[in-house]
């Protein structure tokens, strides 16, 4: 602990070797970047970071739940995270949002509380009862948090929220109207449309196309589809339920075997999600909204999944191009160019291979523009070697985040879920400073020309059609939607 604290009053510091001063007026923008001096006189602790996290101790039930105890004794708090390994990638083709519906519902009731009843409950102790299901994702998850003195109570109800959820069909149809106009008021933004639009390119047949739910579905769903999705994923040996906080193991586990030991366990369907569709030929998307006076752009192409050997030179690469407002993409749109606001890349991965992408909303005159600034940072990262200076800040900005993070018990109960759900080394979070230290110039380019594919560019844009069409097919062919969806001629 000590190690940590010292490294993270080094990395404030280390974080300000990108500082830089503007030779004449603050925020003149007249001024180039290439007259930006870094004065460079922060002090840099150059030894690259050595740690070794606190490991859980794991037991398996003899329902077959996989538990994580990670002892964190610096507040007297306590939290539980149960990931059910299915989510919205095993929704039926024809009811997408059924992981979501199901996950939302948990806590409107059970069989032993109607839903003013357990937010009461929960309210009383001020704790704190989550469930979700996020679109693109294999697990669903469920969460529970507050103070120490209260762990038994908060396993009560977390338990009873996800062993016998009531979906009452009163409390369905309400939730039926607010999701509903949910959709109704995502439909009418820009960056949803951009959104919904990339992934339909990108991933097409495979599950991940889908992001939300629809009209349809959830004018469909019953609470028998609720109670079967229920009933065929969420079970003790298709689930790992991890705890962090101010709790000793050998107390704790008695009371996680009090109220999760009776979940009866049962075959669990094989997520067979197939392949994700060979990458198709770089083409533009247009979605023509007439009324926009900006358009959203977003590109991007396949990454990969978690497991990859090549994540962290992906998350140096990102880093450097879009990762933040000292990237590439930031300085050059915004700062440079005064297009946007904000320009940004950053990519997912699940049990398969999750979108790489870049975004950035520009005013319609400066389409044309802006599309030309992206492919050049596109082409310079996969082209030119990165200079050592830039590669160390993004170096020691990536490795000073990951320090501050373990400051925070669900962060560090997070990364230990991540590791045994996804098979990760049981090292890996200990090797992740060094090894993101070592990323060079060369294993940079590599995994942009790699990840960066120009060749399979899928480009999204929102916009005014007549504004800017003509512009976007200099970069390929041009597809038009409406912002329902539909093909246009």
């Amino acid at each position: 602990m000590k190690r940590t604290v010292l490294f993270l009053m080094t990395a404030v510091f280390a974080l300000g070797t990108g500082s830089a001063i503007l030779l004449g007026q603050e925020g003149n923008k007249s001024i180039p970047l290439s007259k930006v001096v870094r004065l460079n006189r922060a002090p840099v602790n150059k030894e690259i970071l050595r740690v070794k996290l606190p490991r859980p101790r794991e037991i398996k039930l003899d329902n077959g739940l996989d538990v994580l105890v990670l002892e964190r004794h610096k507040l007297p708090t306590v939290a539980f995270m149960l990931w059910i390994k299915a989510g919205a990638l095993n929704d039926p083709r024809d009811l997408p949002g059924l992981a979501k519906f199901t996950a939302d519902m948990l806590r409107e009731g059970t069989t032993h509380r109607t839903s003013a009843q357990l937010a009461a409950d929960v309210d009383d102790i001020g704790a704190t009862l989550r469930a979700s299901a996020n679109f693109g994702r294999s697990v669903s998850v469920v969460t529970a948090s507050g103070l120490v003195e209260n762990t038994d109570r908060i396993l009560e109800l977390m338990s009873d929220t996800v062993l016998n959820p009531a979906f009452p069909a009163a409390e369905l149809v309400k939730y039926k109207k607010r999701q509903l106009a949910n959709l109704q008021q995502m439909r009418s933004q820009p960056d949803f449309l951009a959104y919904e639009r990339f992934y339909r390119v990108l991933y097409r047949e495979f599950p991940a196309s889908a992001v939300s739910a629809t009209p349809e579905s959830l004018n469909r769903v019953t609470r028998d589809d609720l109670e079967r999705f229920h009933h065929e994923y969420y079970a003790p040996n298709n689930a790992i339920l991890g705890v962090v906080g101010d709790v000793q193991y050998d107390a704790i586990v008695p009371l996680i075997k009090k109220y999760f030991g009776n979940w009866e366990s049962h075959p669990v369907p094989e997520s067979n999600l197939g392949s994700v569709p060979a990458p198709a030929t770089a083409k533009v998307v247009l979605v023509d909204r007439p009324d926009s006076v900006q358009t959203n752009i977003m590109a991007g192409d396949y990454a990969l999944r978690r497991n990859d050997p090549d994540f962290i030179a992906l998350t140096v690469t990102n880093h450097i191009l879009g990762g933040g407002p000292a990237a590439r993409l930031f300085l050059d749109l915004r700062e440079e160019k005064g297009y946007t606001y904000g320009a940004y890349s950053y990519f997912q991965s699940d049990v398969y291979p999750g979108p790489w992408i870049a975004s950035t909303q520009v005013r319609t005159s400066v389409t044309d523009g802006s599309m030309q600034a992206l492919m050049a940072e596109f082409r310079m990262i996969r082209d030119e070697a990165v200079p050592e200076k830039e590669l160390d800040e993004a170096r020691r900005a990536i490795i000073a985040g990951f320090a501050l993070s373990l400051e925070q018990p669900t962060t560090l109960l997070n990364a230990w879920l991540t590791v045994d759900y996804y098979k990760l080394p049981q090292d890996y979070w200990d090797q992740y400073p060094q090894k993101v230290a070592q990323v060079t110039p060369g294993v940079v380019r590599e995994a942009a020309r790699k990840y960066i594919d120009l060749d399979h560019l899928q480009v999204v844009c929102v916009g005014n059609g007549k504004q800017i069409k003509k512009a976007l097919e200099k970069y390929g062919p041009v597809e038009v939607y409406d912002t329902n969806g539909k093909r246009l001629e």
